[in-house]
């Protein structure tokens, strides 16, 4: 989908933020090469690692996180599944018309995605840019003006929260036994009662949410300002049903929904006795929780097939920009960049001050790294070794990774990649928008890191 051209609103203290962005960022993919070479510079000036070994350690690094990877792209490839079921999509299209005028669209369209991106996170992506194009095609038929890359915005905004709900890669790793935390942790696990579904992270999540909204509603167009709205040959994107020819008895089969619903009833009973033996809540728990619920919901294997089709067309770039950044992670990890970053803050931290210390570190490193888990493969160690030494609780360590992890996703293009695909926009046209997102969410974050360690 391509937008026109007319010029998109802003308020006036925007304008010369949006104006840099759109002159000056570059698509995500060139963003994951330049940062490649700029961080094989900072390993050769800052550190004692020779030209040489910068490449080796990047060569090595680019398969460094094959596991992970397909972990997480299955997490987007059955979020975008699940998103585009019938019965989500009729979800999606009924809350679509629940806004009664732009301000107020805006606002829902960013808690809807931050309570989806709070089950899972690749649900949450596609949920939140869905729901943005139905909210604007809704709002088109009613005669009611939207800025789409506002929504779009607040959509993808939702995502800031991602690392404090069910699938939060750091905390689940660190409740899972005999994960690579497990030694930093004496081979023992910090359950998730302690990290997610603790009171202070959920008050956490429920602030920055409130906050979040309310910044939506203050940055909004005014009724003056020019708004850049969903182009007039776009309609709803109507759920597919797929309705392939049935001919021969193979393709009864296909299009029989007692495999499908068989199949989703299995994994589902496996889930029940996994958690009912005291099984954890992992990443593959996750995924096949999510993948339970697209068998349950599919029609029949055609559907299913028809479905993967469409979702693989939304994880291929990333696939190809992963590598990229595991092979960032390699120099980072080879040279000791990363240890770098992360003791400048962890070296002047105090009992109180260390929750905020090492989200800002997680944060930056996140820009070069936006992977949750290979993040917390190196600097988990590194924050957790240091919260013993100054007596903090290592919950506050894992949960300050995770907050600083999610944070700068607001101003780091590689996740926005599936969302923009869909909504046909770049990342400039929303950069402007999520910054506020930033902020907002980082002083929310800060506060709460503060206080819990009082």
């Amino acid at each position: 989908m391509h937008t026109t051209q007319t010029r998109p609103g802003k308020r006036s203290f925007m304008r010369p933020i949006n104006r840099f962005l759109e002159q000056w960022i570059p698509s995500a993919l060139t963003f994951a090469i330049v940062l490649t070479f700029i961080v094989a510079i900072l390993a050769m000036t800052l550190t004692q690692t020779s030209p040489v070994d910068v490449v080796v350690s990047w060569g090595d690094g680019l398969a460094g996180l094959l596991a992970f990877m397909t972990q997480m792209c299955l997490i987007l490839l059955l979020g975008y599944m699940l998103a585009n079921t019938g019965p989500v999509r009729k979800l999606l299209g009924w809350l679509a018309r629940v806004p009664s005028n732009a301000a107020f669209a805006y606002v829902f369209v960013f808690i809807v995605a931050a309570l989806a991106c709070l089950i899972t996170w690749g649900l949450g992506l596609i949920v939140g840019t869905l729901l943005a194009r139905e909210v604007a095609v809704q709002a088109r038929k009613r005669g009611m003006k939207v800025h789409f890359p506002l929504l779009v915005a607040a959509g993808y905004s939702g995502f800031v929260v991602w690392h404090m709900g069910y699938s939060g890669s750091g905390p689940l790793t660190a409740a899972t036994p005999g994960s690579f935390l497990a030694p930093a942790l004496n081979d023992e696990v910090i359950p998730v009662t302690e990290t997610l579904f603790s009171t202070w992270n959920l008050l956490a999540a429920v602030s920055v949410i409130v906050v979040c909204s309310l910044l939506f509603f203050l940055i909004r167009p005014r009724k003056d300002d020019p708004i850049f709205e969903l182009p007039v040959h776009v309609g709803s994107e109507e759920h597919d049903e797929a309705d392939d020819p049935v001919v021969t008895p193979a393709d009864r089969v296909d299009a029989s929904r007692i495999l499908t619903l068989a199949l989703g009833a299995a994994l589902a009973v496996y889930l029940v006795v996994h958690f009912v033996q005291g099984g954890t809540l992992t990443l593959d728990i996750v995924n096949w929780s999510f993948l339970a619920l697209i068998l349950l919901l599919v029609r029949n294997p055609f559907e299913l097939i028809h479905l993967t089709k469409k979702a693989a067309s939304n994880v291929g770039e990333i696939l190809v920009q992963f590598p990229l950044y595991a092979g960032i992670l390699g120099i980072m990890a080879g040279s000791g960049l990363i240890e770098l970053f992360s003791n400048s803050f962890v070296a002047i931290a105090t009992p109180v001050t260390f929750g905020v210390l090492a989200f800002l570190a997680a944060g930056v490193v996140n820009f070069f790294v936006p992977s949750g888990g290979g993040q917390f493969a190196v600097q988990g160690p590194i924050m957790l070794d240091a919260a013993d030494q100054l007596g903090v609780d290592p919950a506050v360590a894992v949960m300050a990774v995770a907050y600083g992890d999610q944070w700068t996703n607001m101003i780091q293009p590689f996740w926005a990649l599936p969302v923009l695909a869909i909504a046909g926009l770049k990342m400039r046209d929303i950069l402007g928008y999520t910054f506020v997102t930033l902020l907002g969410s980082g002083v929310v974050l800060m506060t709460v890191l503060v206080l819990v360690s009082l």
